[in-house]
């Protein structure tokens, strides 16, 4: 398998290693980076409930892998895939890929291996066919702003919204990329961060409530994220921040793209109101790198995702090609078969 690793491309967070799954610790990150070997199903299903591997491509691709070491122990099949798909409700990509996979039942642990090789080589492929289409959106010289992490970390590599800010930095599109912290998980300044500096792209870090005044200065002209589902309208979930980024660039004339693989694309859902916003612990809201932060008996309300209405959204890019202005019909026309 070709590595397509260059100087802007050299993260690899989601490994098979022949007998077991080694996935790099995105809770540990930037201060250690901290390896997991899974050599059991239930390892991967708790490193993704966890968010020890997040973003989702890479979720569906650790679920794929999961079902490769199921198969090896002679695990039953049917259980293994209800714990998986219950570790992560509102990435699509992880039914997706289990569904994929659950195709090959029938034909022993080494298709599946074959299978679960594939969807990470296809995503890796996809993730750089996606840069190209992006980036060719962007004019030359462009300040972009990102939300949560795309990248390598999220993806079998490079990335996807990531990724379009990767190529069009090669090419001279982007002159400098602003990122948004992403509470309560700080994905991008921990992660998103991580990646830019190691690859040597010039990249800000603001607080995610800066991000009105920032595209309100213009020296942004599009912000550029990824996507957890996309319905079959052209809403669309992402980290919990986007719809309002999505509001402040519509206001502030700032293009809006979503980036993300086909597999993303959930045709079965009509619009954004369908989708299963997951809730996590009000404890993650409470607390700093382990430190309480809020007065004990103070409540809270999580949400790790939000809706981007189609409305607010300027082009939808996968890996099929572009989705302009996104409606049912555009939708229609480029994922009929999805």
């Amino acid at each position: 398998m070709e590595n397509h690793l260059d100087t802007h491309d050299s993260i690899r967070a989601v490994q098979w290693h022949g007998d077991h799954l080694r996935l790099l610790d995105q809770r540990r990150l930037p201060d250690e980076e901290v390896w997991l070997d899974c050599r059991h199903p239930d390892d991967v299903e708790t490193a993704i409930r966890d968010l020890a591997v997040r973003g989702a491509p890479a979720i569906g691709i650790a679920a794929a892998w999961a079902v490769v070491l199921a198969a090896r122990e002679g695990l039953a099949l049917p259980e293994v895939l209800a714990h998986l798909r219950a570790a992560r409700p509102t990435a699509v990509n992880l039914m997706w890929a289990l569904d994929r996979m659950t195709r090959h039942a029938d034909a022993g642990a080494d298709a599946f291996e074959r299978e679960a090789q594939a969807i990470q080589d296809e995503d890796l492929a996809a993730n750089h066919r996606m840069g190209e289409l992006g980036a060719a959106l962007i004019a030359p010289g462009s300040g972009v702003l990102t939300h949560c992490n795309t990248g390598s970390l999220a993806t079998a590599g490079f990335g996807t919204a990531l990724g379009v800010i990767r190529t069009g930095y090669r090419q001279g599109r982007i002159a400098h990329v602003f990122a948004g912290e992403t509470r309560p998980w700080l994905q991008g300044a921990r992660l998103t961060m991580w990646e830019l500096v190691r690859d040597g792209i010039p990249a800000r870090l603001i607080a995610d409530s800066a991000a009105a005044h920032l595209l309100k200065s213009g020296q942004v002209q599009w912000v550029v994220i990824g996507a957890d589902r996309i319905a079959a309208n052209g809403d669309t979930a992402n980290k919990i921040g986007s719809y309002q980024l999505a509001i402040a660039a519509r206001h502030h004339g700032v293009k809006f793209m979503v980036v993300a693989p086909s597999s993303t694309v959930d045709m079965a859902t009509p619009n954004g109101d369908a989708i299963d916003i997951e809730l996590r612990s009000p404890d993650e809201l409470m607390q700093y790198a382990g430190s309480r932060t809020v007065v004990e008996g103070a409540a809270a309300w999580n949400p790790v995702f939000d809706v981007v209405p189609a409305e607010l959204i300027d082009a939808i890019v996968t890996e099929h090609g572009v989705v302009h202005a996104p409606d049912a019909k555009g939708m229609r026309a480029m994922f009929s078969g999805a």
